[in-house]
Formats: C-alpha cells, sequence, structure tokens
C-alpha cells in the first residue's frame, strides 16, 4: 500500500510481476507479462472501482516486459509509453539482452530456443519518454527515472516521490540484489542503482520476485 489516495496491486505473471497503480483520478498498468497474458491483467483491471486504464508504462524492452502491451492497448485503448532509447526494440518485437554474467549465460543460451513462442507482436510506442519525464497528466504525480543499464532505455517509475518501481534493476528473487544477469551497459548499473536510492522511496516493486523492498533494505543492498 502507499498513501491513502493510491493503491498498488501485484499482478503475479508467469515470467514476471506487474503492478496496477489506483487512485482516485486515475489507473496505470506497469509492464505487461510475456504474450498471452493480457486477460489475466485486464480480469485485475475488471475486479477494480476504477476501470478507466489511463496508461501503460513499460519499463523496458524485453519480452516479460512488454509481451501483452498491445493486446492490452487493443482492449483498453490505453497509449503504451517507453524510453525512447527502447523503443524500436518494442515496435520490432525484439529482446536485446546485452552482456549476459553469471546464470545469465544459461538463460541467454536458451532465448533463441523460447524466444520464437514466446516472441511478443511488435508494439509501437504512443508516448516517447525522456530522461525524467514527468507523467503527472496522468492522474497520478509520478515521474519516469532514467536508470539504463539493463537496457539503454530503462527506467524506474517513481509515484508519490514515496513508492519506486523498478522493472529489472532490482529484484527481490533469490533475495535483494541489483542486477546481475544481463545488461547491455554494466558500467551504468551501479550508477543507476545509487540514482534509484537518492530518489528515497519508501517502498520499491520490483519486477520479478514475490516480496517488496523497504527503504532501508535499498538502502543497505550493495552496488555489486
Amino acid at each position: 500500500m502507499g498513501p491513502r489516495s493510491t493503491r498498488v496491486h501485484r499482478v503475479s505473471l508467469r515470467l514476471s510481476v506487474a503492478y496496477l497503480i489506483e487512485s482516485e483520478e486515475s489507473l496505470i498498468l506497469v509492464d505487461a507479462g510475456i504474450r498471452g497474458e493480457q486477460n489475466r491483467i485486464l480480469a485485475s483491471i475488471s475486479r477494480l472501482k476504477q476501470q478507466d486504464l489511463k496508461l501503460i508504462y513499460i519499463t523496458h524492452a524485453h519480452l516479460d516486459h512488454y509481451g501483452s502491451a498491445a493486446a492490452i492497448r487493443k482492449a483498453t485503448g490505453a497509449p503504451i509509453a517507453i524510453h525512447k532509447a527502447d523503443a524500436p526494440a518494442m515496435a520490432r518485437g525484439e529482446t536485446r539482452l546485452g552482456q549476459a554474467r553469471g546464470r545469465g549465460r544459461i538463460l541467454a543460451a536458451l532465448l533463441p530456443l523460447v524466444h520464437p513462442l514466446l516472441r511478443p507482436g511488435p508494439a509501437k510506442a504512443d508516448i516517447l519518454l525522456e530522461h525524467d519525464q514527468q507523467l503527472d497528466g496522468y492522474g497520478l504525480e509520478a515521474l519516469a527515472l532514467y536508470t539504463p543499464g539493463h537496457t539503454l532505455g530503462s527506467t524506474c517509475l517513481l509515484v508519490d516521490d514515496r513508492l519506486a518501481f523498478s522493472g529489472d534493476l532490482v529484484t527481490t528473487t533469490g533475495g535483494p540484489h541489483i542486477q546481475r544477469a544481463f545488461a547491455e551497459d554494466w558500467d551504468l548499473i551501479p550508477v543507476s542503482f545509487r540514482r534509484l536510492q537518492q530518489a528515497d522511496p519508501e517502498c520499491v516493486y520490483p519486477g520479478h520476485g514475490r516480496s517488496l523492498l523497504s527503504r532501508e533494505e535499498l538502502l543497505s543492498m550493495s552496488e555489486r
């Protein structure tokens, strides 16, 4: 839960987590899972009193985060927003992993086998986000915090200066840690992580993992 006027609803998907951010004026979706998960997300939307989806916010252009975005846009009419650096890959239905490390090497080796099965349909962005762009026009006090590294267009959505939706920059799978599997620029990962820490959110909602991160947990995490 966030501030009294903002409620966060977790949507557990097969390979990732999406979130619905509900306020008195708006409903925003953060990330959209793999292809074919639109019905699960739309069912979560239908259970809320506020059913007018205002925005589909994609943290980065990987298949497990934007796979159902085009289908949800078709069903709701909500525009898709992503940073301009990741928009071309999403428009082509691509997933650029960059350089893999650790167990990421195994997943990278499997990607050519699974990508044809999970390949998302091309999704052309309606809104090309700039660095640290304000999104107040969608019924929330929100900022697209530019946090590249995992992809060159990765962002974290910061809502009410209190809630951060981190995509794949940090995760709680196997315990809290920053990205350690894939990056298009590994040198930018610690820089972006410090930017997230400096934003000083009360709570972080990761794109993977069953638990959230408190401010104290975020500040205590190592950059490596």
